[in-house]
């Protein structure tokens, strides 16, 4: 495997501790209640199978095809089950390493592209179907299903519209002075304030979701977590997701992919292997 691989498996293991190191995420385990030994060890269980997928896009001289994409999906599944053997039958990171996974792969595949383009490579990936992929419905999907919802494949199979809109309300808030938490929870109030988050959708059904949606856009009207009104009602959204028992996880999995891409673009998308991203601030690389 070489070392380029293994860099992007981190460097998308990195954005998911960034991802829940950040706080206060309304409805979401941060630093308040999150228990991140055992989320580092999860993290660093997916970092084997990020790595194999990177490995297998770069050695697909044909780039986006029907067999690259049942080797991912075969990596994936396996990376799945091997994930939730490290944490005891818990997979902590449920639903994260579609997007990261993708991603990854399209890094490899396509280096010599900006990291913004990567989207738009992960949907050619998948614009070919897995014909091994498990065909029984998961919660997500049937959700997806019954509401008309885009679901997980659905918004990859756009080129990843909520990527790169948090991307570009990340480096927005960034420009307007905000510190880097600030700018990093705008960026996932912008997923949730528009995803059809079929998790959510599963549990709580479209009042559940609406709930989300208007909060979120509650915070950024408000003038966005940087600000005094904004933090306020931030708080009082996250209070109201509490007590109502709703979790939007699909956005959060959307940031730590969001934080991944924007990692690599600040590294002019070479990621060295023992470069990481970190919650409120960036990081350079350190010399290999």
């Amino acid at each position: 495997m070489r070392r380029e691989d293994e860099a992007l498996a981190r460097a998308a293991a990195g954005a998911l501790l960034a991802e829940a190191e950040l706080t206060p995420k309304p409805g979401l385990p941060d630093t308040r209640e999150a228990d991140f030994g055992a989320l580092r060890w999860s993290a660093g269980s997916l970092v084997p199978g990020l790595a194999a997928m990177a490995a297998a896009a770069r050695r697909a001289p044909e780039g986006p095809s029907r067999r690259l994409r049942a080797e991912l999906g075969s990596i994936g599944r396996s990376t799945e089950r091997s994930m939730a053997r490290a944490n005891a039958g818990t997979a902590l990171h449920h639903g994260a390493l579609w997007p990261l996974g993708l991603l990854v792969a399209a890094a490899a595949l396509e280096p010599a592209e900006p990291p913004g383009e990567l989207p738009a490579v992960a949907r050619r990936i998948v614009t070919f179907t897995d014909g091994a992929a498990p065909r029984r419905p998961t919660p997500g999907s049937a959700a997806a299903s019954r509401y008309g919802a885009a679901g997980a494949r659905g918004e990859a199979r756009a080129g990843f519209p909520h990527v790169r809109r948090a991307v570009a309300a990340l480096r927005s808030a960034r420009d307007a002075g905000a510190r880097e938490p600030a700018a990093r929870l705008d960026a996932l109030l912008t997923v949730m304030s528009t995803l059809q988050d079929t998790g959510l959708l599963h549990t709580a059904g479209p009042h559940g979701l609406r709930l989300v949606q208007n909060g979120a856009r509650d915070v950024l009207d408000a003038g966005g977590s940087a600000t005094a009104a904004g933090r306020s009602a931030l708080d009082a959204f996250d209070i109201r997701l509490r007590a109502a028992g709703l979790r939007p996880r699909g956005s959060a999995h959307l940031l730590a992919a969001t934080l991944f891409v924007d990692g690599l673009w600040w590294r002019g998308g070479t990621p060295n292997a023992r470069a990481t991203i970190r919650a409120g601030r960036r990081e350079a690389p350190v010399p290999a």
